[in-house]
């Protein structure tokens, strides 16, 4: 890319695509598409494939996705497969149609296996069944991926997908029931805090261990690779921190920071979900790229900017 491509963010408002917006920014690309979901609506064809006739980008980032939580994905299944499958389809018919250079389909690493032997690499996809409480979101998002990966096969077109480990910063969603586990923990905490209540209560048994990646570090990464020659990159490559943490000790850092001296129990009666998700990031690694902030840093800076918002 050169500092004056057209570069579409789709998802603008989210998590990763408003971080996209910044780090794109912040190293003086000019030219950023982001429309709005008042202005494109993704799951309109006919609009999605006007838009890219008209504005005809250089590269398109696909950030936009229906997401929520452990909760979310488990009760609201047929809307997760069914809104994830219409905005791929109809971003990928318009990108092909209008030849865009490249393409960078933003997947995640629920997509592999339950019981996928740890570190997770690129290649343990598809060889064993899914966890049961994302499975829709997880099959809608390896759909994408596949659809990157075949068109690149069949028409050798420049499109790829990189899989996020278990994303957070500035921007994301702090809904009580249906947001991810800091967001959740972190809005839970403040209230706990407010209310000078002893216990602070954690959903499940606390012992499923999680990746966490600053949401900025992914948005350099997905830079990174769109600077190289994508043609010779893999389908798919993971994006993460190669490091692990459980549910339990993340919440005792969160507590640490936002002041809660309590007892933080848990709650059996939830899910836990997949026990293990740590990615292997070898081959992120082997191109030349690393993150930058550790864990309680960003959750440090997360902490302050949601403070800063209410």
């Amino acid at each position: 890319m050169n500092k004056a491509s057209k570069i579409l963010i789709l998802g603008q408002h989210g998590l990763v695509g408003s971080a996209l917006i910044r780090e794109l920014k912040q190293q003086n690309y000019k030219n950023i598409l982001a429309p709005p979901r008042s202005t494109l609506d993704l799951m309109n064809q006919k609009a999605v494939l006007d838009y890219f006739s008209s504005q005809k980008p250089d590269h398109v980032i696909l950030a936009a996705a229906k997401v929520g939580g452990i909760h979310a994905n488990n009760t609201y299944r047929a809307d997760f497969i069914f809104e994830n499958l219409m905005i791929e389809t109809n971003v990928f018919n318009a990108a092909f149609k209008t030849n865009i250079d490249k393409f960078l389909f933003l997947g995640s690493t629920c997509i592999y296996p339950k019981e996928c032997p740890q570190p997770i690499k690129e290649e343990y996809l598809l060889t064993s069944p899914l966890e049961q409480t994302n499975e829709p979101y997880a099959i809608a998002k390896i759909a994408g991926l596949k659809m990157a990966e075949n068109f690149k096969r069949q028409y050798g077109r420049n499109f790829f997908s990189v899989m996020p480990t278990n994303l957070y910063g500035p921007g994301d969603n702090y809904h009580k029931e249906n947001s991810h586990v800091i967001p959740g923990l972190i809005n839970r905490m403040k209230e706990t805090v407010a209310k000078h209540q002893k216990t602070f209560e954690v959903w499940g048994t606390g012992k499923p261990r999680r990746e966490f990646l600053y949401v900025d570090d992914l948005a350099k990464a997905c830079i990174f690779l769109l600077n190289k020659n994508t043609k010779e990159l893999p389908y798919h490559i993971n994006i993460g921190t190669g490091e692990d943490i459980s549910i339990g000790e993340l919440a005792k850092m969160i507590a640490r920071i936002m002041g809660f001296e309590g007892e933080i129990v848990f709650n059996t009666a939830y899910p836990d979900g997949t026990m293990l998700k740590r990615s292997d990031v070898s081959l992120l690694n082997s191109l030349g790229w690393k993150p930058e902030v550790k864990l309680y840093e960003g959750l440090q800076k997360t902490i302050e900017n949601y403070l800063s918002l209410l």
